[in-house]
Order: C-alpha cells, then sequence, then structure tokens
C-alpha cells in the first residue's frame, strides 16, 4: 500500500492531517522517554522505593521492547488503523493510571501498561509513513517524524522540571491525555485503509514464546551488574532460561502458519544487515543519551539544563541529516549514503572519547551534533531500504524488526557501558562523588560507543548495494488505492 505520485509532503498537503496525527502519536512516546528523568526526586519524595525507582525505566523499556514484534506482525494482518489506536488507548490507560499511583508498585506496574501501548504507536507509525510515502517522500518525512524527538528532548526534561517544582509530578503523566485524545481523533478522521479480509490462523504460542524469551534476556542485560552481579546464579538462570525459551519459539517459528516473526526476517540478507545495523545505532544512542549528562554535571558540574542541552544537540543533528537522506539514497543507493552516515558517527564518537579526559561542554556538544548528523544518515536509509524491499502485507514486520533491533542494542549498551563504567567506580577511592573519577568512567563508555560505533561500520559494509531508485521493484510499482482514499478524506 505505498503511492507512487508525489503529492508533496509537508502540513498544507493532501496526507498533511494523517503526518500530523502521525507526529503527534510519536511525541507521547518521544516525551515520555525524557519527561519523568526529571520527576524521579519528587515521586520518591511522595510515594517513596528509592531502590525500585531504576524499574520506572526498565519496566518501561522492557515492555516496550518484547510486544514491538507482536504488534508489528498484527499490523501486517488485521492492519495498521486498529493497532495504533490500541497502543494509543493502552498508553492513554498507562497514563492516568500513573497519575493516580498510590505507591511505586503500582506506579512501576502502570509504566508497564504504558510500555505496551508505546510497542505499538512507534512501530506503526513509521509503518503508516512507509504506506502512504513514495520511496523519494520517505526519508524527508522521517526527517518530520525524527524532529519531534528533537523538540521532546528540549520539551520534556523542561516540563518535568516544572512539574516537580510546583511539586505536581503526577502532571507528567496526566499531561499525556490530551495530546492522546487528539492523537487518536486525527487517526480516526483522516486516516482509512483498506486490508483485504481473510482468515487468518494466529500464532499465539509463538507471540507468548517470544514475549517470554525476550523478557527474561532484556531483564538480564538491564539488571545484571545492578540488581544482581553477572556472574551470580540469578544473572546465569535469567540468562538460560531466556536463551533456552527463544530457541524454542525458533523451532514453533518454523512450523506456524503464520508465524509472528517469520525466518525470512533474518535470513535475507538486506534485512538481516539493516536490523544490526539499527541494533547498532541504538547501542550509540543510548550509550551516549545514559553519559554525557553525568559526564557533563559530574566533571563540570554543569547545571542538569545545560547539560540536557548538550546532549539534545544529538537530536537536533538527527533530523536535519534524515530529512536530506532521500536526495543521497536517491544518487548513490542506501548502502552508500549508510557508508557516509556511519563514517561521520564514527567522527562524532571519537570526538567524544578523544577529549573526555578534559572536559568541555561545547565540544561535547559539537560531538553530539556531529553524532547525530551520522545516526540519521545511517537510520534512515537502512529503514527504507528494509521497508521498500517487502511488500505492504510484510512491511510492518520489517519496521517492527528494525525497531526492535534498535531496543535491544539500547538495552545491550546500557548494560555493557554500566559495567565499563561500575568497574571504574568500584576501583576509585572516591567513587561517584569524585569528578576525576566520573571523567575516567566517561571516558571509559565513550570509547566503548566509539568501538559500537566502528562494529556498525562492518555491518553497513554487509549491506547489500541496493539502488534507491529500484530497490523495489514490486513493492514500489502497487499504487495503493487505501492510500489515495486516506488522502482524500484528509482533504475533505
Amino acid at each position: 500500500m505505498t503511492t507512487t505520485t508525489a503529492e508533496g509532503v509537508g502540513f498544507r498537503s493532501r496526507r498533511g492531517p494523517i503526518l500530523i496525527a502521525l507526529m503527534l502519536a510519536t511525541g507521547l512516546v518521544a516525551i515520555d522517554s525524557t519527561i519523568v528523568a526529571t520527576a524521579v526526586p519528587s515521586i520518591v519524595d511522595d510515594v517513596g522505593g528509592f531502590t525500585s525507582f531504576p524499574w520506572l525505566f526498565s519496566a518501561y523499556l522492557l515492555a516496550q521492547a518484547v510486544s514491538v514484534p507482536v504488534y508489528a506482525k498484527l499490523s501486517d494482518v488485521v492492519g495498521r488503523k486498529p493497532i495504533i489506536l490500541s497502543g494509543i488507548g493502552l498508553f492513554l490507560l498507562g497514563s492516568i493510571l500513573c497519575g493516580v499511583a498510590w505507591s511505586m508498585p503500582a506506579l512501576i506496574a502502570f509504566r508497564v501498561l504504558q510500555g505496551l501501548g508505546a510497542g505499538a504507536v512507534q512501530p506503526v507509525a513509521i509503518t503508516i509513513a512507509g504506506d502512504i510515502y513514495t520511496l523519494t517522500e520517505r526519508a524527508k518525512v522521517q526527517g518530520y517524524l525524527a524532529s519531534v524527538w528533537a523538540v521532546s528532548s528540549v520539551v520534556g526534561p523542561t516540563l518535568g522540571g516544572v512539574f516537580s517544582s510546583l511539586g505536581i509530578w503526577r502532571g507528567i503523566f496526566l499531561v499525556n491525555i490530551p495530546l492522546c485524545l487528539l492523537a487518536g481523533w486525527m487517526l480516526i478522521r483522516t486516516f482509512h485503509e483498506e486490508v483485504e479480509r481473510a482468515k487468518h490462523k494466529v500464532d499465539y504460542l509463538g507471540a507468548g514464546l517470544l514475549t517470554m524469551s525476550l523478557s527474561l534476556l532484556i531483564l538480564g542485560a538491564l539488571e545484571g551488574g545492578q540488581a544482581w552481579a553477572w556472574n551470580s546464579p540469578v544473572s546465569i538462570a535469567v540468562f538460560a532460561v531466556g536463551a533456552l525459551l527463544f530457541a524454542v519459539f525458533m523451532l514453533v517459528e518454523r512450523k506456524a502458519a503464520e508465524p509472528v516473526l517469520p525466518p525470512w526476517v533474518v535470513s535475507r540478507r538486506l534485512l538481516g544487515t539493516t536490523a544490526m545495523i539499527s541494533f547498532g545505532v541504538g547501542a550509540v544512542m543510548l550509550g551516549l543519551t545514559s553519559y554525557v549528562p553525568t559526564f557533563l554535571e559530574g566533571a563540570l558540574r554543569t547545571s542538569p539544563i545545560f547539560a540536557g542541552l548538550a546532549l539534545a544537540a544529538l537530536t537536533i543533528g538527527w533530523p536535519i541529516s534524515a530529512s536530506q537522506a532521500g536526495r543521497f539514497y536517491l544518487r548513490i543507493g542506501f548502502r552508500r549514503t549508510a557508508l557516509i552516515g556511519v563514517t561521520v558517527t564514527v567522527i562524532g564518537t571519537a570526538v567524544l572519547a578523544l577529549t573526555a579526559p578534559a572536559p568541555n561542554i561545547l565540544v561535547a556538544a559539537a560531538g553530539c551534533f556531529v553524532v547525530g548528523l551520522g545516526l540519521g544518515l545511517v537510520a534512515t536509509p537502512s529503514l527504507i531500504a528494509a521497508q521498500s524491499s517487502v511488500e505492504w502485507n510484510e512491511r510492518g514486520v520489517v519496521t517492527g524488526t528494525n525497531l526492535f533491533a534498535r531496543s535491544i542494542g539500547s538495552s545491550i549498551g546500557v548494560a555493557v557501558f554500566g559495567a565499563v563504567a561500575n568497574a571504574i567506580y568500584a576501583g576509585a577511592p572516591g567513587g561517584v562523588a569524585d569528578p576525576q573519577t566520573i571523567v575516567s568512567a566517561s571516558a571509559a563508555v565513550f570509547l566503548a560507543v566509539l568501538v559500537s560505533a566502528v562494529l556498525t561500520v562492518v555491518a553497513v559494509v554487509a549491506m547489500p548495494g541496493v539502488d534507491g531508485t529500484s530497490a523495489a521493484p514490486a513493492a514500489a510499482a502497487k499504487a495503493s488505492a487505501a492510500a489515495k482514499a486516506s488522502a482524500a478524506a484528509a482533504q475533505d
């Protein structure tokens, strides 16, 4: 379901209302990922549970990550609209419950509900964009969607700080209510699709095994070295059971009539390599997101606001390059564009790693901006190449797999980088309170991020050389009656 005639991409175009709705939906997930962190002290003061507050993030990320492949498959079966609306509904319910939570365990449980909603919203929004825009237009659309994250990186922490300072931390969740209602209403009104109705056999066993196995594996990565030692019996058991369940899942999928994660998703060279690229993007992105503010605040005693703005340079650079990526891959192909992007990413991470021993907020911001420029030229072409290689009934799974790989990269990256930093903290007399120790730990993390960027180069080199003008001869040749109907409805 892909339009083949350009009708414009901006807000005033026929599909503009749909784009606005997708940006609003994406904004729910983007703001939530940044707004909670600044309100943690206020939350703990009110409901307690200081030792459990990291689960506010871990539980959310875990629920989001494990649900993405399931929602992605369902969107290929029943259509995009019911899945994204269900996701918005779950996110709305989770936000309301978080806003009235009476204890830390209750708040964590409701964050899981939010994560389950986010797991549907983000991948399906990107899939819809892939359905209704042409190959030429998609990079610019990805720039619009990426700009939501750039704005959220500034608005989220600011709102969180305001609500916290006013003593009304519950507002950080209740503010989602009007956004959810507006996004849902606009999608209902403007986005219409025609889905071929057929009897489908839902892979319940596969979905259950995938969810349980990934939950354990991601849990082990997130909590290893934190809640328990890496070599502890608990850690070994979590990884062992998770790996066993995943092995059983792979066997089940071979025989399933409509597998939730088809084997071809990783067996096709283009899809396998773009998933590995997305894995690397996730590791680099969250590695910097997690440690740049800590580095600047601890080493330079910079205020959280300025540290956050330095990091925001990363999410500002990303949409700038993402919006221009189409001009590159239409001329030189997806692989060469991604190679340029990953090279820029390596340069940016190298700047951060080499200058870490002599902290400077402007240099750190510049390094983050360069990394953002590079990631925009890596993530966008690789995702669009994967989407364009399949038709409508496979695009949801492909998009979901790509974003799921990014989530796994983020989870494992945080675990590895955390282990690196903790090893240095544990061996230093001053621990986390010593600025020089913070500098040493951050420098080691930035070096590890640089290694992740270099390894991503390998995945990009292994990516098949696909011409951006002919990436999907079958998919791009088929016009979408439903997408055109959506555009007409939006104009009416």
